[in-house]
């Protein structure tokens, strides 16, 4: 009989615990025994996991009991509170805030890209990646490993998703206010209205006029692809889609790599889908979309380019891509990063 493992989800009923749920299923990861947890008010109703009902359990210290993984789809704050007791349980946490991304002794890990960075673990801890990080280098890191990645310039276009629940309510409930002709609810999730609107702004700023979540893109990219060199300017932008993230992006390169050869590597690569035909009858053949990725698990990449800004320059292509927020951006690289650690295949 193949080994099975008892699994704790962090944070069960939220957007991203719930799908982690689903891919644990999709994905056939060998569950013993599931433990949902969440916070006092969930606590005592039900999830259903391959057709039965399981209880949600309030998320304490001994809930971690005889766990062999966690998976956190919690606050930062929660996820520090929780961890030494995961640690004490001998269980591996495999957390989805930025609480410990960028710790020196933790693996931040795509594993399309970095799958053997989770043996180097020395605290019983592997982070999964922040949602657009985990977007743009999916696409980005083939078209690395044939030319070598210098520069990224990046606009990253975020859906209300990546707010979680209480995003996605608010951007619905301000889209059928305006419908109505009602009052548009004041804002909560997001810095402004998002209906009808962007928003230049995902977290705080720094001292330099950046964003968190801008910085995440550097810090983060440098840390998966070991690249500590790596130069990225980013952009992050929220804009008025329910679900998956789009980015803009240019990359440079240390050689030369034609358009033609670009495309070639990203219909090849893992976790990749590339729509890039531009005579094709219908748009969704034409370039990704965030309705066409919402509620699957590739990365869709198109619009692949030559840099006409350095008409010299050959070195640098310019692309487009898109990736459900919640799948890949989060529960299901999470779920990955679970199959990669007991030798489970993880390609999608």
């Amino acid at each position: 009989m193949s080994k099975t493992y008892n699994v704790a989800i962090l944070g069960a009923t939220g957007a991203v615990g719930s799908q982690m749920l689903t891919c644990l299923e999709e994905r056939d990861f060998p569950v013993n025994k599931l433990v949902p947890l969440a916070s006092t008010r969930s606590a005592g109703k039900t999830v259903t996991f391959k057709g039965e009902r399981v209880v949600i359990r309030e998320a304490t210290p001994e809930a971690f009991t005889g766990m062999d993984i966690v998976l956190g789809a919690a606050e930062d704050d929660v996820a520090r509170a929780m961890q030494p007791a995961i640690e004490a349980a001998g269980a591996v946490f495999i957390d989805n805030s930025h609480a410990f991304r960028l710790d020196e002794d933790v693996p931040l890990v795509v594993p399309e890209i970095n799958a053997d960075d989770i043996k180097t673990s020395g605290r019983g801890i592997i982070a999964n990646p922040n949602c657009a990080t985990i977007i743009g280098l999916v696409a980005a890191w083939p078209l690395h490993k044939a030319a070598g990645l210098k520069r990224m310039i990046v606009s990253t276009y975020q859906a209300a998703s990546g707010a979680g629940v209480p995003g996605m309510r608010e951007l619905e409930d301000q889209m059928r206010a305006l419908a109505d002709g009602a009052p548009v609810p004041e804002p909560r999730a997001f810095a402004a209205q998002l209906a009808y609107n962007l928003i230049p702004q995902i977290g705080g700023f720094n001292e330099e006029g950046y964003t968190s979540e801008e910085m995440k893109m550097q810090n983060e990219g440098r840390k998966i692809m070991h690249l500590p060199g790596l130069r990225v300017n980013c952009t992050c932008v929220r804009v008025p889609v329910a679900r998956s993230h789009s980015e803009s992006m240019t990359l440079e390169f240390e050689r030369p790599i034609r358009t033609d050869e670009a495309k070639a590597i990203l219909a090849a690569a893992p976790g990749i889908k590339l729509v890039d035909y531009l005579d094709a009858d219908d748009a969704c053949d034409r370039y990704p979309m965030p309705l066409d990725t919402t509620d699957q698990d590739l990365v869709f990449v198109g619009r692949v380019r030559r840099d006409l800004s350095a008409p010299d320059n050959v070195n640098a292509i310019s692309l487009w891509c898109c990736g459900d927020q919640i799948r890949k951006g989060a529960a299901t690289n999470a779920v990955q990063i679970a199959q990669a650690l007991i030798g489970q295949d993880f390609e999608l």
